[in-house]
């Protein structure tokens, strides 16, 4: 029997084995540890590729978030905008900064923030929008840069899925997701597209006093050694993770085209199974497939899940319980059923597999084992 993880990546190691071992043994030599060489250089390669002024490297994606609308000022009881339908980190640091959050529901399609719904929600306390680039494709940010510019809002990018997506604007240019607003925000948890061996994240901006303000709060708002100017926080990417970071950039392009295969795989054997819906990519949108995430229709997702785990095959649900349904979130303005999108997607959604090492009879394996339960249960 097969063993079908969700992702690879020890075998993802292996290819790159050689690489990844010289640059740890360089800096455990060295001990440049902390801000050593390895850091600078992933960034300036970072910068190169993602086409924007400031990358500001920082310990983990919700410190990138917390650090950026740090440098916004925003004050307590000012509102955030973000999705209901996303990763908890995406409202938490609204939450600990003691802003609002203000949940909205999602495109059906996409899965992405809903910009009528955001244009809905912005009061005179509206001061932000954190649209969340989810499973792999940008949001409509088109629709949402035209929002805050004539409402005044700042932009921050969750960007922790979908780095190396392109965004074709409607002026024509093609830019990186996480490029467009005011800061973008990104994860590199090792089981990101572009992951380290630990924990680590950045933040990304083409604004220069912004870029300055970040990287004086993520080195405890500290400029001049010893001297705090501001109130900041320690949030470092540390030189190993840097290094293999670096490694791993140069292979973003070819991962990608590596998920878009699976996921194109996926798609044929599904098209036409009426119980499952395929992932839409928006027109204005490369999806780089983070996750592979199928709609169940009339089936029983816990059996399948059920059904794939006793062949050997992982599953997931992202996400199981939106946001305004944790219990850490309930909040008076929201009910069940105020966001009907989100709380179908929560009840119907299940992901599979997918990484840069598939190949067709691991993926063939997945998708009859699928197709298998679907036709039992018809």
């Amino acid at each position: 029997m097969m063993q079908i993880p969700m992702v690879d990546l020890a075998g993802q190691y292996q290819k790159i084995k050689p690489e990844v071992d010289a640059a740890i043994a360089e800096i455990l030599t060295n001990t440049s540890f902390i801000n050593g060489p390895a850091v600078k250089q992933f960034q300036q390669n970072l910068e190169q590729y993602l086409g924007v002024k400031h990358v500001i490297p920082c310990a983990n994606g919700t410190d990138a978030l917390q650090v950026a609308m740090m440098a916004l000022d925003l004050k307590p009881g000012d509102e955030v905008i973000t999705t209901s339908f996303t990763f908890i980190a995406t409202a938490e640091v609204i939450a600990l900064l003691k802003l609002t959050p203000v949940l909205v529901d999602v495109d059906k399609d996409t899965f992405n923030i809903d910009p009528q719904a955001i244009e809905k929600a912005i009061t005179s306390k509206t001061k932000a929008i954190v649209p969340v680039h989810l499973f792999g494709q940008c949001a409509d940010m088109d629709a949402v840069m035209d929002i805050a510019k004539r409402h005044n809002l700042y932009v921050i990018e969750d960007n922790a899925q979908a780095i190396g997506a392109d965004y074709t604007a409607a002026d024509g240019r093609v830019v990186k997701a996480g490029t467009i607003g005011h800061i973008g925000c990104t994860s590199f948890f090792p089981s990101k597209n572009l992951g380290c061996y630990g924990d680590g994240g950045a933040i990304f901006t083409h604004d220069d006093e912004l870029a300055k303000k970040m990287r004086v709060i993520v080195n405890h708002g500290m400029e001049v050694r010893y001297y705090h100017d501001s109130i900041g926080v320690n949030s470092r990417l540390d030189s190993i993770q840097a290094a293999v970071l670096d490694i791993k950039l140069k292979h973003l392009d070819e991962y990608a085209e590596a998920r878009r295969f699976a996921a194109n795989y996926y798609n044929k054997a599904f098209k036409a199974c009426d119980k499952l819906i395929t992932p839409a990519t928006a027109a204005f949108t490369t999806h780089v497939f983070h996750q592979y995430t199928l709609v169940t229709h009339c089936i029983d997702r816990q059996k399948l899940m059920e059904h794939l785990q006793a062949k050997g095959i992982a599953s997931a649900i992202y996400y199981p319980v939106p946001l305004h349904m944790q219990k850490a979130y309930l909040d008076p303005r929201y009910k069940r059923g105020d966001f009907p999108v989100t709380e179908k997607l929560s009840k119907t959604v299940i992901s599979l597999p997918i990484h840069t090492e598939f190949d067709e009879e691991s993926l063939k394996y997945v998708t009859d084992a699928v197709l298998e339960f679907v036709e039992k249960e018809s």
